[in-house]
C-alpha cells in the first residue's frame, strides 16, 4: 500500500494535498478568489498609473470643476456588489457543507489538555462494555528516530478509516485547545464545557500531521496531531488488536 506523509515542508507556500473532499473545496474556491483577486489589483493598479500619468498641470492647466458625476458612482457601487455577490455564493455553499451532518458510521472524541491530546473511541466497545481511548504525548527531540519529524510525531497515533463518514467532536478539560489537520480542511476548536462537532471523510491512506491551532500557554508548539488514515479492513484489525492488548497504537 502506497503511504503519503502530509506534513509541511520547508518554504512551503501552498495547501498540504487535500485528503478529504472539504479539502479539496477549500483550495479550488481559493484558486478562483485568488484569480478574481488578481484581475481586481491589475484593474486598480492601471486606473491609479493611468490617474497619476496624466494628472499633470501642463495637460490640464485649467482644474476641472465637476465634482460628481452620477453614472460613474452608480458603476462603482453596483461591480463591487456583483463581485462580492459572486464570491458570496460559493463560499456560504462551502461553510454549509463543511457543518453538514451526514450519518456517521463512528465518532471519536477529542480532547484537548495542558499540553496533549487525548482521545476516545465511543463506538467501540468490549465485551464488559467499556470503550478505549489513549492520550497522545509529543515525541521528545532526544527520542526521535531517523525519518521521524521533529515536533510533529507522537507517541501514540489516531487511526481512522478511509471512505467512512467520521464523527469528531472536541472539547477541552482546561483552556481553549483547537484541533486542526491541515490536509482535512479541519480546525476544530475546543472549548471547556463545550462539544463542537465536525465531520470527516478520508479519501485516502496516509499519515497526516497538524498541530494545536489556539494559543493555549507556554507549551502550546508541544502538543501535535498525527492521523493516520488506513483501509475499513485494516481499520478493523486494528480495533481487533487494540480490543485484545488493551493498548492503543
Amino acid at each position: 500500500m502506497l503511504a503519503y506523509l502530509d506534513f509541511p515542508k520547508e518554504w512551503q507556500c501552498y495547501f498540504q494535498d487535500p485528503a478529504t473532499p472539504v479539502m479539496e473545496a477549500i483550495i479550488n474556491f481559493h484558486d478562483d478568489l485568488f484569480f478574481i483577486l488578481i484581475m481586481i489589483v491589475i484593474f486598480v493598479g492601471y486606473m491609479l498609473a493611468r490617474a497619476i500619468m496624466l494628472f499633470e498641470e501642463y495637460k490640464h492647466p485649467v482644474p476641472e470643476t465637476t465634482v460628481h458625476g452620477t453614472a460613474i458612482e452608480v458603476v462603482w457601487t453596483i461591480t463591487p456588489a456583483l463581485i462580492l455577490i459572486t464570491i458570496a455564493i460559493p463560499s456560504f455553499s462551502l461553510l454549509y457543507s463543511m457543518d453538514e451532518s451526514i450519518d456517521p458510521v463512528m465518532t471519536v472524541k477529542c480532547v484537548g489538555h495542558q499540553w496533549y491530546w487525548s482521545y476516545e473511541y465511543s463506538d467501540f466497545v468490549d465485551e464488559s462494555g467499556e470503550d478505549f481511548g489513549f492520550d497522545s504525548y509529543m515525541i521528545p527531540e532526544s527520542d526521535l528516530k531517523l525519518g521521524n519529524l521533529r515536533l510533529l510525531e507522537t507517541d501514540k497515533r489516531v487511526v481512522l478509516p478511509t471512505n467512512t463518514h467520521i464523527r469528531l467532536i472536541t472539547t477541552s478539560a482546561d483552556v481553549l485547545h483547537s484541533w486542526a489537520v491541515p490536509s482535512f480542511g479541519i480546525k476544530l476548536d475546543a472549548c471547556p464545557g463545550r462539544l463542537n462537532e465536525t465531520n470527516v471523510f478520508i479519501k485516502r491512506p496516509g499519515t497526516f500531521y497538524g498541530q494545536c491551532s489556539e494559543i493555549c500557554g507556554i507549551n502550546h508548539g508541544f502538543m501535535p496531531i498525527v492521523v493516520v488514515g488506513l483501509p475499513p479492513k485494516q481499520f478493523s484489525n486494528w480495533i481487533e488488536v487494540v480490543r485484545e492488548l488493551k493498548l492503543a497504537y
